[in-house]
């Protein structure tokens, strides 16, 4: 009786260890942010955010923009996006000239692959279109270069902010120049006006990112300078941009569609660099 106890005891404790052993790889795995967000990326599936931007001064702070967006992915990432942007200001003598003549009106930009369809803004499709289309179009229209420019949801960028992020918790704070994040940031390669310059992309943008329990990006801020949008005007080299945004929904259905064809007028076939109204 003695040895078919002991031959149980035995057998329990082996099944532990194993059992430890097996869940150790899927623990670890679960607690890493960047194995978290690739396990979202199932066709069909996606995230919604939010974001506001603000000028940020000595003489106060003015909101300006507010955007509502989502991004559909696909196995390897991010597939499509469809973003829609508001002024929320009707002062504007605050907001930077630099930044004001993109910011006209509302618009909204849908992105499939790398074509993008354009509402509203600085574009005006021809008379009984709504959209206009561009093969290598920006991620957010025109008003993009003035909101979130950093995604949490590409895993180099986020991966990217965790190694230079200082860990508190599950919030990570630091900063990153524009020319390393360009390096890794589709999102921030395409929602360019102009291509930064070589002194441009040595422009560093601070950041705070916090994380849900299930290591998946929850809010994101961003800070940085006006030398990466047309310059500093004299007696405002104080003031920022700072960009605050809000994932939710990881896991949520996402269907991005393109807008019917009757309604699309084509802006033709042009080179990536050039992605319409003078964009170069």
């Amino acid at each position: 009786m003695k040895r078919v106890i002991a031959g149980i005891a035995a057998a329990t404790v082996t099944m532990t260890v194993t059992t430890s052993v097996a869940a150790a790889p899927v623990q670890a795995a679960s607690a890493d942010p960047i194995t978290a967000l690739k396990s979202q990326f199932v066709a069909g599936n996606g995230v919604k955010f939010t974001d506001v931007t603000t000028l940020v001064e000595f003489a106060g702070n003015t909101t300006f923009l507010k955007r509502t967006g989502s991004f559909q992915f696909g196995k390897a990432g991010i597939v499509a996006s469809d973003v829609t942007t508001k002024v929320t200001t009707d002062d504007t003598s605050r907001v930077p000239k630099s930044l004001m003549w993109m910011l006209t009106s509302s618009d909204r930009t849908i992105r499939i692959g790398a074509t993008s369809y354009y509402s509203g803004g600085l574009w005006e499709p021809p008379k009984g279109k709504t959209w206009l289309k561009h093969p290598h179009g920006m991620t957010a229209g025109w008003s993009g270069w003035c909101s979130q420019l950093v995604n949490a949801a590409e895993p180099a960028t986020l991966k990217a902010l965790i190694t230079k992020g200082k860990r508190t918790g599950r919030t990570y704070t630091g900063a990153i120049s524009f020319g390393a994040l360009e390096k890794v940031s589709p999102w921030l390669r395409n929602a360019q006006v102009i291509r930064l310059s070589r002194e441009e992309k040595t422009a560093v943008l601070r950041f705070t990112l916090t994380l849900g329990s299930d290591r998946l990006p929850r809010r994101l801020v961003t800070v940085y300078p006006p030398r990466t949008h047309g310059g500093t005007e004299p007696g405002r080299e104080d003031r920022r941009l700072s960009v605050e945004t809000h994932y939710t929904g990881w896991g949520s259905r996402v269907s991005v569609k393109a807008p019917a064809a009757r309604e699309v007028a084509n802006m033709g076939k042009r080179e990536p660099s050039d992605r319409g109204g003078g964009r170069g």
